[in-house]
């Protein structure tokens, strides 16, 4: 049975007294800290001299570098990038902890997989919402509240969870909800749907899209009507609403039917096998140490190239162009250097296959 914890269930007492401290002040960050403030707790901000420290000051909160945060706050909510973490983690926050502080991760990735060296005096929390920033902000103004996972990995004070609860409902996801999980248990489920689902959703997303245009049809209007236009967002809230089959009803018969009918010839394709491979990789650690390398870093490098040259980028550009859209370039990258290619020979037959794959 798994523990599903709703608004009763937090007490914002815990907290009475106590001063929160947000490290880095991005997306997540901000949305975060402006719900604790108006749900009435003590919050202040830790983040390096940029832009965002700037916004928390517009914010009215009270900012410190990291390390001064975490030496002013019982509570440290964590809500920096992955991949700086444990850098900034060992020479900026580890060293400032006293006994029974708290620190809260929105990911559970570091802890779970051991790249953490955490201390043993105090309590080490997850408070992950199943949400973007700015959607946690809007859900805590409209009052409809948002789904997060929560965990407790170290109790040192005997207290952790009433706090971690404390603070779920200070952030305002107990309106929705609060699932108890491991730190392994979010990571492995947001890395699945990352890799098994993602990329899989892609394949049948970019088959359909050439299926039509090579039979003929505008590209605008294929990609209109498979995702420009918006629609399947609509789809996937009506999923969330009333289930992932009763949402049909919102559609027409002849749309009821079409998909229902012809659905069944998908039913065995053989994507099962593939998904359990990859979640595998991801439960045995073996996704995490090939991330973890240098020379991955340098891999994905190349991988990215390669996929902003896919020939969907192209024909979505001149789609863009045709119907007067705003053309976006964040997704463009360099292409590696020589010395990067010299540094990669290793993988380099990999890499041919991704080349052949993206073209």
């Amino acid at each position: 049975m798994v523990n599903i914890y709703h608004e009763n269930d937090g007490d914002l007492n815990v907290l009475k007294g106590k001063t929160i401290a947000i490290v880095g002040y991005g997306n997540q960050g901000r949305a975060q800290a402006l719900n604790l403030r108006d749900s009435g707790l003590n919050v202040i901000v830790g983040n390096r001299d940029d832009d965002y420290k700037s916004i928390a000051q517009e914010d009215e909160f009270e900012t410190f570098s990291i390390q001064e945060a975490v030496k002013e706050a019982d509570v440290v909510f964590i809500l920096i990038p992955d991949e700086i973490m444990q850098d900034v983690f060992e020479s900026s926050i580890k060293p400032n902890l006293t006994e029974n502080d708290a620190i809260v991760f929105a990911s559970g990735y570091n802890v779970g997989f051991d790249l953490l060296n955490l201390p043993e005096n105090i309590d080490i929390l997850l408070l992950a919402p199943r949400m973007i920033g700015v959607g946690v902000r809007e859900k805590y103004l409209d009052g409809e509240g948002f789904f997060s996972f929560i965990a407790v990995h170290q109790d040192h004070s005997n207290n952790a969870l009433q706090i971690i609860l404390a603070l779920s409902k200070g952030v305002g996801t107990l309106k929705k909800g609060a699932i108890e999980v491991t730190f392994k248990m979010e990571a492995e489920l947001d890395l699945f749907n990352e890799q098994g689902f993602g990329p899989a959703f892609g394949r049948v997303l970019l088959s359909a899209i050439h299926t039509l245009i090579d039979a003929g049809y505008p590209p605008e209007a294929v990609l209109v009507e498979m995702y420009m236009s918006g629609e399947m967002s609509y789809t996937y809230q009506a999923m969330a609403k009333v289930g992932l089959v009763k949402q049909v009803n919102f559609h027409s018969q002849t749309s009821q039917y079409g998909s229902m009918s012809r659905g069944i010839r998908f039913r065995k394709l053989p994507l099962k096998p593939k998904m359990e491979e990859i979640l595998e990789e991801i439960q045995s650690g073996e996704f995490t140490k090939e991330w973890e390398k240098s020379l991955t870093k340098l891999k994905f490098k190349l991988i990215k190239f390669f996929a902003t040259k896919q020939k969907i980028n192209r024909i979505e550009n001149e789609v863009r162009e045709s119907l007067g859209l705003k053309e976006y370039d964040v997704y463009e990258g360099e292409p590696p250097t020589e010395e990067e290619m010299k540094e990669l020979k290793e993988i380099s037959e990999e890499l041919k296959v991704f080349e052949k794959y993206y073209k």
